[in-house]
């Protein structure tokens, strides 16, 4: 039923890669360019490229009228521009005829004298702009893509010219649909992966793959959840689902493991389900919470993905926990008694039910290979913590040094496949027009045909163009009226709108808007290639700068806005705020941890264990010469709750054997063997799962998954390198100091017991004591 459900809620999901999901929506940013910018002057151009021939030919001008014509026509489109549009204009003003001229002669000379350089670059290039509105969701965006592509092969242009249809939208929904593409067979991949690992370590338990399936029905249960709650899914929450997979199938794996190794003590199946519930649940359970913690800071991002990124992992991990605690454990449970039914059906008496019904004392079953090993780990770390403490803490502050070395990759073209055709098609329109990318000045005032407005408007362009190396040239109202009349800005306002009225809408509505608002662009070419995101902040703040300097008018503001504005908060966003949600999210492990168990060790230890992870990665990331992107810039805070559930695992598992009986030393080299196997099995799989993302052709996917697979081997380190001789060492420490307190306050010969216990709990230090 609860299938059905989430699949009628998955219906709901939508993709989202708007502006919403970089800013929020109630910043100051957010309205500057949505409502301002992008829905009165916004415009996105696919770029349709003619080359390979003399673009000057009649015939290719009548193809280019013909595709025009089918473009503009097209839901969603605002406007059409090329030399054909032009020259039709242009002949329409001399001859009152709005058609091509048939004389090439004719045709030549208003080329000339009317078509602009950045619709005809050179005489064998030339280029028709496309433009749509800024509003369209990606959905609308790639049926207008379509039906331009269909419309280029209609035009008839001559069979000799190349014709390429390009521009930021037709790469965006190139590479957005070859990211989901990738996505899909990696996950696949990890699957297969994740399969392998559960054959060649699992391999002690019966229905190995079953954890496989709970994680998967977990996932099912999560895309319901997201519909319903409309959580929308983005580039960066698609990362979520791998990180699930691993944590989900980790709950599965441990109860898994837990009633298989109470069944093989002889145990009834009831009874190794109660017993597995009231050991191993609270303990996942926990682990679940102190890994909830660790992603909640990630709420902290002022990114909404990032939020929409930490809700989803949080749902899907809750999801997880409920199909591996009710699905999968019943499901053992049913499976157990069916093999049971079965096998006396035909004669046939398990060995466990056979020692059940002779009451005979259980056999436990002989170590294997990795019992022996994580025993003789655990066993040799807690004989030298000194040694292996030092080494973990010198690594560590090491790492955390390198880390602030570690540099941060912005530029987005590095970010997908350097051979994607539609990446190709970008660059090749970059080299014929030297870039487009734009910083956007809004300008509000009373009065748009006021000629000091146009003056500022002249003279603040002509000052970023001349002063400024990367500003390659200015488009306002106030160049356009310059052009219609002899190069100068009329003196009066009635000269003014009487230009206004000569000019076409279409030219006027993308520069001017009602009474009020003027647009004015700067073209600084391809400036995120040549100067990075960092040379493209301080742009941006040199002209913020130079607006202060050469102030607007009494009665009018400008305010700089635009996509590559955007771009620049979004990253600072998302990078900056790395370390800041990384410590955060460890203050809230060790919160978490505390308040749930009231002890300080309890509560201490899993951190410093992690807290080594955090150093150690950094330091590897700079030995590798790796970068953070943006998708691996939030694993600080990731990497908290997945490792803090390995730590918090061991830990319960160590008390549960103090609690027998078992001295320190002892309970930790029984918790190592005993729920060693389980931890490793869930960090092996999540670890070759993560290695199918790092195939990639998508960097920025690929640096995810090498970055995860690091992290998630370096907490599974740490948890039985680390972890043992930290947990062993103050939790002794405690012990003396509690049998110190009790001597003191009695006499000896009261204390004999606790003298005792002491020598017991001290062992190489009980003749000192």
């Amino acid at each position: 039923m609860l299938i059905l459900v989430s699949v009628q809620g998955a219906q709901s999901i939508s993709m989202a890669s708007g502006t919403e999901t970089f800013v929020e929506k109630s910043s100051q940013l957010y309205q500057d360019f949505d409502h301002l910018y992008m829905n009165i002057f916004g415009t996105e151009a696919i770029v349709i490229i003619i080359e390979d021939g003399q673009v000057n030919d009649p015939a290719v001008l009548q193809a280019m009228d013909r595709l025009d014509h089918m473009s503009s026509s097209l839901p969603g489109v605002v406007g059409v521009q090329s030399a054909a549009t032009i020259v039709k204009d242009a002949n329409y003003g001399l001859t009152g005829d709005a058609s091509l001229p048939e004389d090439k002669a004719e045709l030549q000379s208003l080329i000339d004298n009317y078509v602009p350089g950045y619709l005809m670059p050179d005489d064998t290039h030339t280029l028709i702009y496309v433009e749509t509105s800024g509003s369209l969701s990606d959905e609308q965006k790639q049926e207008i893509l379509r039906e331009i592509e269909t419309s280029v092969s209609l035009a008839e242009f001559p069979p000799d010219y190349n014709i390429v249809v390009t521009g930021d939208p037709a790469f965006m929904v190139s590479m957005n649909n070859a990211m989901m593409s990738s996505m899909g067979v990696l996950l696949g991949l990890s699957v297969v992966l994740m399969i392998v690992v559960l054959f060649l370590v699992f391999g002690h338990v019966r229905w190995r793959l079953m954890p496989l399936a709970i994680v998967l029905l977990g996932i099912i249960y999560t895309f319901g959840a997201m519909g319903y709650l409309e959580i929308p899914l983005s580039m960066v929450s698609m990362a979520a689902f791998p990180v699930l997979i691993g944590l989900g199938i980790d709950y599965a794996i441990q109860f898994h493991n837990r009633i298989e190794e109470e069944l093989e003590r002889g145990e009834s199946p009831a009874e190794a389900v109660v017993d597995t519930i009231k050991h191993t649940g609270p303990a996942v359970l926990i682990a679940l919470i102190i890994t909830a913690l660790g992603f909640f800071s990630l709420l902290t991002s002022s990114v909404p993905m990032i939020q929409d990124f930490a809700k989803l992992l949080l749902i899907g991990i809750v999801m997880c926990f409920l199909a591996s605690l009710f699905v999968g454990v019943t499901v053992i449970y049913g499976l157990d008694n069916m093999q049971s039914i079965r096998k006396e059906r035909f004669g046939h008496i398990s060995l466990r039910n056979r020692k059940n019904s002779e009451a005979s004392s259980p056999v436990e079953p002989q170590p294997d290979i990795l019992d022996r090993f994580l025993g003789r780990t655990t066993h040799f770390t807690i004989k030298h913590p000194f040694m292996i403490l030092s080494i973990a803490v010198l690594l560590c502050a090491g790492g955390l040094a390198a880390d602030t070395q570690v540099p941060i990759q912005t530029d987005t073209e590095t970010f997908v496949p350097q051979d994607l055709p539609a990446l190709i098609d970008l660059t090749h329109l970059s080299d014929i027009t030297g870039g487009e990318e734009q910083l956007n000045i809004i300008i509000k005032t009373d009065n748009v045909a006021d000629p000091e407005v146009l003056g500022w408007m002249d003279e603040f362009s002509a000052h970023e163009v001349n002063s400024r190396n990367n500003i390659q040239g200015a488009e306002s109202m106030a160049s356009v009226i310059k052009s219609m009349n002899g190069g100068v800005i009329p003196a009066s306002e009635s000269e003014i709108r009487t230009l206004y009225e000569q000019m076409p809408d279409q030219q006027k509505d993308r520069l001017m808007y009602g009474e009020n608002m003027l647009l004015l662009n700067l073209n600084i070419g391809d400036a995120t290639a040549t100067l990075g995101m960092e040379g493209l902040e301080v742009l941006t703040d040199i002209v913020r700068e130079d607006m202060l300097w050469m102030s607007p008018p009494p009665g009018m503001t400008a305010t700089i806005t635009g996509s590559s504005v955007v771009f620049i908060e979004v990253i600072g966003a998302l990078t900056s705020g790395r370390i800041f949600m990384t410590y955060l999210g460890l203050s809230m492990v060790f919160g978490g941890l505390l308040l749930i168990y009231r002890d300080i060790l309890k509560a201490l230890v899993p951190v410093v264990t992690m807290f080594m992870v955090v150093g150690w990665s950094g330091g590897l990331m700079y030995v590798m010469g790796m970068e953070y992107t943006p998708m691996t810039a939030t694993l600080g805070a990731l990497i908290l709750g997945v490792g803090s559930e390995y730590a918090v695992l061991m830990m319960e598992r160590y008390f549960e054997e103090k609690e027998k009986g078992a001295t320190p030393e002892e309970a930790m080299t029984e918790a190592g063997v005993k729920i060693g196997k389980a931890i490793v099995t869930s960090g092996l799989t999540t670890l070759f799962g993560f290695c199918a993302l790092v195939a990639s052709d998508f960097v920025i996917i690929s640096s995810f998954g090498m970055i995860t697979v690091i992290d998630v081997a370096l907490a599974l380190f740490a948890t039985f390198v680390v972890f043992p001789p930290v947990m062993v060492l103050l939790d002794n420490f405690r012990e003396k100091r509690k049998a110190q307190k009790i001597i003191t306050a009695g006499s000896f010969e009261d204390n004999i017991e606790t003298i005792e216990l002491a020598k017991h709990n001290t062992e190489p230090e009980a003749d000192a004591f």
